[in-house]
């Protein structure tokens, strides 16, 4: 990082994009900016409303990820301006701008939603109203015309352009390209490094059928019962439609998604096709894998914005989800019964963390530095007073998995993990069943730390992931 980086003014930046925004507007859709809000997302993004020559209009600036490179964003813009010009139901796009880094599209208004993020789910658990149902059993006609989009519409699309024909390159092209960006950053653990294992060793080989997919499924804009806009084509990719299929699952319940068997079962009405759910068992699982490495980008410390205890939360619980899938397929039953003992008297180190907790809590905030951005910092700091309470025991049983797995012992929780990961990296079929559960439990204890309590089926956090396999229309 560079020294401007750190010593970055906040406020002077903010209102930089917002007169960048107030220019871009004028010039480009003769308007004057009335109002202006940042949303709460993992991006910047602001609700800008307007007038021009007596209308009002309402338009999201949709800013680039902190992370990722304005390639990505362009990427994006470029997608939905070809699923615009075939008919899909997406926002139209006014254009690009160079200050902020953003594409400028419609509002669309419709009903609050979430933001999308485990922090807010855990607190506010999403809900399914019956005209909600009925457009997300809508929304998968639109996601089947996505799906219908020839392929070659894509072909000026820098990412899209070689699309993978052979089944094995299908199933894996955007695990293994977001695999290697997690090993060049270091953000890859055991824990990782066995799904992707057993992703390469189990992947589909009968499958030739390459589509446009969205690449995270079931994100779409209601108003009634009605599907006014499919949006967040950020990771869209082609391959095999169960992929997006996944994404409903994968998503569940964190954001309500309804009866997961009936959204596939009006798939494969509108299509015409059948659904293989263990291939969609199998994608479940990739999904999961790519979204909880995207996950760890957010907690990178020097990435200016990002979303660090979001990211702990995904970590935790998406991976947990992720060895859920695997169970199903393989027919195992995990332990879900695991408790938290008595916590560890608060230490010297718990005394700074609640400090940072209760100063966080004062600090003014503004336009350049929201009250949800001050939750979210406050809230890192709580999770590791939590974890300084537990870390000794999960540090203990962790390693005690390991030592009972592999038959030696280990002076401490990092050793453990180097001969772990030397034992997965042999790549044994006869593993898998143990590993899944080892793994299983580790996350399941790393989700109750973070949440500071038992396995709760109330709590959405500890949701298990719903089957699909050999389930009864209706059951």
């Amino acid at each position: 990082m560079t020294g401007a980086e750190d010593t970055i003014d906040h406020e002077a930046f903010e209102a930089q994009c917002r007169a960048g925004i107030e220019s871009w507007i004028a010039e480009h859709l003769g308007g004057e900016v009335v109002a202006m809000e940042r949303l709460e997302r993992w991006r910047p993004q602001w609700k800008v409303s307007y007038t021009s020559g007596g209308e009002t209009g309402a338009v999201l600036v949709r800013g680039n990820r902190p992370i990722a490179p304005v390639d990505a964003l362009r990427f994006e813009m470029a997608c939905m301006q070809i699923l615009e010009r075939n008919g899909i139901l997406v926002p139209h796009i006014h254009g690009w701008m160079d200050e902020p880094v953003a594409f400028v599209m419609d509002w669309v208004e419709t009903e609050d939603r979430a933001p999308g993020m485990l922090h807010t789910a855990m607190d506010t658990p999403s809900e399914m109203d019956p005209e909600r149902w009925q457009a997300t059993l809508g929304y998968m006609t639109h996601l089947a015309a996505v799906h219908a989009v020839p392929v070659s519409e894509f072909a000026d699309v820098k990412q899209l352009a070689n699309p993978p024909s052979e089944p094995r390159d299908i199933a894996l092209h955007a695990v293994d390209r977001m695999y290697a960006m997690g090993e060049m950053a270091g953000n890859i653990d055991p824990s990782l490094s066995f799904l992707q294992m057993w992703l390469r060793r189990n992947a589909p080989t009968d499958r030739h059928d390459v589509r446009f997919l969205c690449g995270d499924a079931g994100q779409f804009m209601s108003r009634g019962t009605d599907v006014v806009a499919l949006l967040d084509f950020e990771i869209a990719n082609v391959g095999d439609t169960h992929w997006d299929l996944a994404c409903f699952r994968g998503r569940h319940p964190y954001e309500n998604m309804g009866d997961i068997p009936a959204l596939y079962r009006e798939y494969e009405r509108v299509t015409g096709t059948p659904i293989d759910r263990r291939v969609v068992g199998y994608y479940t699982v990739a999904f999961l894998q790519l979204a909880v490495i995207g996950a760890t980008f957010f907690m990178m410390p020097e990435i200016r914005g990002g979303n660090w205890i979001e990211g702990m939360l995904e970590k935790a619980s998406i991976t947990r989800r992720a060895y859920e899938a695997i169970a199903e397929l393989h027919g195992l039953d995990l332990d879900h019964d695991l408790t938290l003992p008595d916590p560890t008297p608060d230490s010297l180190e718990a005394s700074g963390l609640r400090k940072l907790i209760a100063d966080i809590g004062r600090l003014p905030t503004s336009s350049a530095f929201a009250d949800w951005e001050r939750d979210l910092l406050g809230a890192i700091p709580d999770f590791l007073l939590n974890y300084t309470r537990y870390r000794s025991w999960f540090e203990m049983v962790t390693r005690t998995d390991i030592e009972t797995f592999l038959g030696e012992s280990f002076n401490d929780l990092t050793a453990a993990d180097a001969a772990l990961q030397a034992r997965i990296d042999t790549d044994d079929p006869a593993d898998d069943d143990e590993l899944v559960r080892l793994m299983h439990r580790r996350m399941l204890r790393l989700s109750m730390i973070t949440a500071g309590t038992n396995p709760d089926e109330t709590n959405p956090f500890f949701y298990v992931l719903e089957p699909v396999i050999d389930r009864e229309p209706g059951g």
